[in-house]
Order: structure tokens, then C-alpha cells, then sequence
């Protein structure tokens, strides 16, 4: 791959994203790579009705263009005449992460040094639109930020490099995307220095490892508590804040924040339960102790941590059930948990 050293001239390149995520890479061009690279323009979603007046926003990439000075492009597709505006730009190298729109493989041969795309997983794991949800509900123990180049395939193009992050017991997709947003500056940093002495190396992924996940929806927060309750425990984290796991108590549609998993119940709550002749059948609620509440699933316990009502704040569990009373005894419904994750792409569902 060539590169810009002999001239010094810097890299232009432009950015396309809509997601906040990119924030600390973009700050981190701006304020460390001067002379070395330039932001050319950006290319963002159009501005979306957001918030209860429902009034056309930009997102927080194009506020951030319009602050720092780019030129900033929102087209509602990709098509020709897009390239063309790609094209004024004279890009060294395009530049993609959490973008929304599919990209025209004319436009992604525009650059000089080609497309690039950060995507938040390990690749070949979990190609697709929700990695950092999927791998917290699938239990992973690490996740990151792959470089690749992008192909026409989902998510399949070679690889450059990777951040490796750890993904903590009571992380969140919250925390866990922080984490991410913040692993791409080193991530880019060293692909900017090889790129800049034109000794940015790709390799193909395997796509016999490779596995996928998929756009997400309000439907994907059912719970089944005849599942194990480390596979519960998972998927709450893994989808909060969006879309959120939801369960029935007292009538009430409650939202989970936070939940633990347990092989055993404490001999205090296990005895109180025998006394009162609540069966661990799954849904149960057994009872609560000072780490939150406690339901039987098919496998296990599994200890709510954290939760909503509706029009409230998301309170940990003791502040919660002062406000809220839920009796020992009580059955929670079970809902299908549709699979996140499978070794094909999964159908496209419309929005």
C-alpha cells in the first residue's frame, strides 16, 4: 500500500459515521495526528426527529464537523451523485465506523488507499449490527475494535489490526461501548504510522469461525426463565440500555438494568422460602436479600440488581422495593428469547 511520507503531505481523509462512538478517534485525529493527517469532510445520517417534540436534531457526529469546521454531507442514500461529492474531496482514504447507510463498491473505490471500517468485535465474531450487545448476552470475556477494509460481503473484508478489550462481570453495553469508543484511538495510531510508511498489512479473516448477529428490536427483551440463569444474567447486561429485558411484577412492566447469577440461594432466603412452601419453579420470585432480588430460573438463580418502573428511574434493587412491593411467590410469565447470534447472516428484518 503507498503512502504520503515522501511528500509529507498529510493523509486526507474522510470520515463517515453517525454514532457518538467515534468521538475519541476523531478528538485524537484533530488534536494528536496534526501533520499527519487532515479531516478532508464527513459524511453523517440526516438529521432525525428525536426527544418528545419530536423536532429534526443532528447527531453528535455532525456536531461535532460543524464545531471543528468540516464539511459535513448527509445524504439519505449513497448513490452516484454522492460519489461525486466523495470524489471533490480527493480522499486519501475513507474512513467508516457506525455509519448506517450500505456503501456502493464505486464509492469505496474512490480513495487512494481505499475504505477502511472500524467494527466493535473480534472479527470473524460477530459480523453484524449489534456486536457489543451480542457478545455480553453471549457471556464473552473479551470483545474490541477491529480495522478492516471493506468488501461487498457483511462485515467479511481483511484485517488490519485489533484492540483487544476485556469485558467485566458487571459490565453493561453501556460500559462495554466506552470502553470500545476509547480502544480505537491506539487502535488508529498505529495504523496511521504504518499507513504514513506505507507497511499497513491485511489478512483474511476465516470465515469457517466467522458468526453473526443482527439488528435488535423492543421484542428481543423478553426473558425465559426456564433458561439458565448465567444465560439470563447475560443477556440483561447485555441489553441494557437498549432495548432493554422486561418482566410483569404485580402488573407492572418493569425494566432490568443489572442481574447476577447464582448456582444456590443463601440458606437465610432458601429457608424462608421453604417456610412459606415456594417451589423454585422457574419465574419464582424466592425472596430478596441486600444483593437484590431473587428469581429461580431452569438452571440456577439469578439476582436482579437493578430496575425500572414505568416513568421512573433505574434504581438498584433494595431502593427499588421500597418503593415497589413484590412478595415472595410470585410468578413471573416466560417469553421466547429469539437467538442473537447464528453462523449465517441472519434475514433482513424490515425497521
Amino acid at each position: 500500500m503507498s503512502s504520503r511520507t515522501d511528500s509529507g503531505v498529510p493523509l486526507r481523509v474522510v470520515f463517515l459515521g453517525s454514532d457518538g462512538i467515534a468521538l475519541p478517534m476523531l478528538d485524537w485525529i484533530v488534536n494528536q495526528a496534526v501533520g499527519k493527517v487532515v479531516i478532508a469532510g464527513v459524511f453523517t445520517q440526516p438529521d432525525r426527529p428525536a426527544g418528545r417534540g419530536q423536532k429534526a436534531l443532528p447527531n453528535a457526529i455532525k456536531g461535532w464537523a460543524v464545531k471543528h469546521g468540516f464539511p459535513v454531507f448527509q445524504p439519505e442514500r449513497i448513490d452516484v451523485g454522492v460519489g461525486g461529492k466523495l470524489l471533490d474531496l480527493k480522499p486519501d482514504l475513507s474512513l467508516v465506523m457506525a455509519y448506517g447507510h450500505i456503501l456502493r463498491d464505486d464509492f469505496i473505490g474512490i480513495p487512494r488507499l481505499g475504505t477502511l471500517n472500524l467494527h466493535t468485535s473480534l472479527l470473524p465474531k460477530y459480523r453484524g449490527a449489534s456486536p457489543i450487545q451480542t457478545a455480553i448476552a453471549a457471556d464473552e470475556k473479551e470483545s474490541g475494535v477491529t480495522l478492516m477494509r471493506i468488501i461487498r460481503a457483511l462485515d467479511a473484508g481483511p484485517i488490519a489490526d485489533r484492540e483487544v478489550v476485556r469485558i467485566e462481570s458487571a459490565d453493561t453495553a453501556l460500559e462495554l461501548e466506552a470502553r470500545l469508543s476509547n480502544a480505537c484511538v491506539p487502535l488508529m495510531a498505529r495504523a496511521i504510522s504504518r499507513l504514513l510508511e506505507g507497511a499497513l498489512e491485511f489478512a483474511e479473516q476465516n470465515p469457517n469461525i466467522a458468526s453473526y448477529c443482527r439488528r435488535l428490536s423492543k421484542e428481543d427483551g423478553a426473558l425465559d426463565f426456564g433458561r439458565p440463569a448465567a444465560e439470563l444474567a447475560a443477556r440483561i447486561r447485555g441489553l441494557y440500555p437498549w432495548p432493554g429485558c422486561v418482566i410483569e411484577l404485580g402488573g407492572v412492566k418493569i425494566k432490568l438494568g443489572l442481574a447476577e447469577a447464582k448456582s444456590d440461594l443463601p440458606p437465610e432466603l432458601a429457608e424462608r422460602a421453604a417456610q412459606a412452601g415456594i417451589a423454585s419453579a422457574p419465574g419464582t420470585v424466592m425472596g430478596q436479600t441486600h444483593e437484590g432480588l431473587w428469581m429461580a430460573t431452569g438452571q440456577g438463580f439469578v439476582i436482579l440488581q437493578r430496575l425500572q418502573r414505568p416513568g421512573g428511574r433505574m434504581l438498584p434493587a433494595l431502593e427499588f422495593l421500597r418503593g415497589f412491593v413484590v412478595e415472595a411467590g410470585w410468578i413471573v410469565t416466560s417469553n421466547v428469547m429469539a437467538p442473537l447470534v447464528a453462523a449465517q447472516p441472519f434475514p433482513h428484518r424490515p425497521r
